[in-house]
């Protein structure tokens, strides 16, 4: 069973203030063609200026919401966000 294929998205998540700013990281360069949607928490900290922690529950959040996913230790990917659609 591929966990990644299974991933369910929570379309009723509400992202709290420092999850929309991850989001917001996660998201830069998309409509710029640039590589986008993939950061480690050290990146997002220093982009957001948030504490380690913070972010670090901030994604544990996303995760559980289905928005984003881990797919390696250290590593977290955009997946969807279904206020978009």
């Amino acid at each position: 069973m591929d966990p990644i294929a299974d991933n369910v998205v929570n379309e009723d998540f509400e992202p709290d203030d420092i999850q929309e700013e991850v989001l917001g990281v996660l998201k830069e360069g998309r409509e710029q063609g640039k590589p986008w949607g993939r950061a480690n928490p050290k990146y997002l900290t220093e982009q957001t200026s948030e504490r380690r922690q913070y972010i670090n529950r901030a994604l544990s959040g996303l995760v559980d919401a289905g928005w984003i996913r881990q797919p390696v230790r250290g590593l977290y990917e955009f997946v969807e966000d279904p206020r978009e659609n």
